[in-house]
């Protein structure tokens, strides 16, 4: 398919006011997103918050009931036919028959998108030796590793390399070393030129990954910029303390609290809570504020083991942002 060039100097996504409505649920309350080409875009919200919805309407799975977008320079609305030539959609789980191979399932996906039998079979054995599947691509696929099927997706959506590939939740579920090979992977198809939006419940990966990162709650984007913009937005530091008895950490919590105005974060280690600090003038503000906390926590008697003081993390910037911690997301479209 020819491409126009004046559309080719658009960003792939251009969204204004973008609005869902189920029932009395309104899923997107006037979305507004621009995607440059070629990056990988970052699309985080807690539980329910719209991003599934927001993929569904760009991929033309779903009409909005308000608002406009063009992707890759097609109007969303009137060229919905032009919009699925040029993208993939690859969703937290793996479609694929688990009766077949992997190297029959992407050569029959090849010929589904219209390819010769020959193309086909080059396809799938360049995008199996791409993804190191080409020693178990002769085993079926229901015998595979939770890694092994999500690299399998992945490529069964580059079977024809689109020009926007939606990724929505694509390490979900896996371990940490398959986790780092589906990063590798989706490093790998932004370098080769394809546009990236990712969704994903793991702020460590939108904070490897993406160049961009917009958070979404409740129907609305909160806040877009890079990781770092994201962090310096909710504060100037971050202070770590691990406590001596985690029997104190309610104590210490509520010092925290009213010492630094802030929300006191507990993580997940019974003797560790964070909280971020206020954006000061200087650093000699910083010294002041964490030596007023240290007061505090020593005129209450809560034994202190050690204290860093850092950046916020993204986790730390999602938390100030949402008002949510982030969890392992689920259909925000209602049944």
């Amino acid at each position: 398919m020819s491409k126009n060039s004046s559309d080719e100097s658009r960003p792939a996504i251009e969204a204004y006011g973008l609005v869902k409505i189920y029932g009395e649920h309104r899923a997107l309350d006037g979305i507004d997103l621009t995607v440059r080409r070629g990056q990988v875009f970052g699309f985080l919200g807690p539980n329910g918050a719209g991003k599934t919805t927001t993929i569904r309407i760009l991929a033309t799975l779903t009409r909005p009931d308000g608002g406009t977008a063009r992707v890759l320079g097609h109007d969303l609305t009137g060229e919905r036919e032009a919009i699925r030539a040029r993208v993939s959609v690859t969703g937290q789980y793996a479609a694929l028959d688990e009766d077949l191979t992997g190297h029959e399932n992407l050569i029959i996906l090849g010929r589904l998108h219209g390819l010769s039998r020959a193309a086909g079979r080059r396809r799938a054995d360049d995008l199996l030796a791409a993804f190191d599947l080409t020693g178990p691509a002769g085993r079926p696929v229901g015998g595979y590793s939770g890694g092994m099927r999500r690299r399998l997706d992945i490529a069964a959506g580059l079977i024809v390399p689109p020009d926007l590939l939606f990724l929505d939740e694509p390490t979900t579920g896996l371990d940490p070393r398959s986790r780092g090979q589906v990063w590798e992977l989706v490093r790998q198809v932004a370098t080769a030129g394809t546009t990236v939006l990712l969704t994903t419940q793991y702020l460590e990966e939108a904070d490897q990954l993406a160049e961009q990162i917009a958070v979404i709650d409740r129907g609305r984007i909160v806040a877009e910029g890079t990781s770092a913009q994201l962090k310096s937005r909710v504060g100037s530091g971050a202070l770590h303390l691990r406590l001596l008895d985690g029997g104190q950490r309610a104590r210490a919590r509520q010092v925290l609290a009213d010492a630094l105005d802030g929300t006191v974060r507990l993580a997940a280690d019974p003797l560790a809570l964070s909280v971020l600090l206020p954006a000061p003038a200087g650093a000699a503000d910083v010294g002041r504020l964490v030596g007023h906390a240290m007061t505090r926590l020593a005129e209450a008697q809560v034994g202190i083991a050690e204290i860093t003081l850092g950046q916020p993390s993204l986790d730390e910037a999602f938390l100030a942002l949402t008002g949510h911690l982030a969890t392992p997301d689920h259909e925000d479209v209602p049944a």
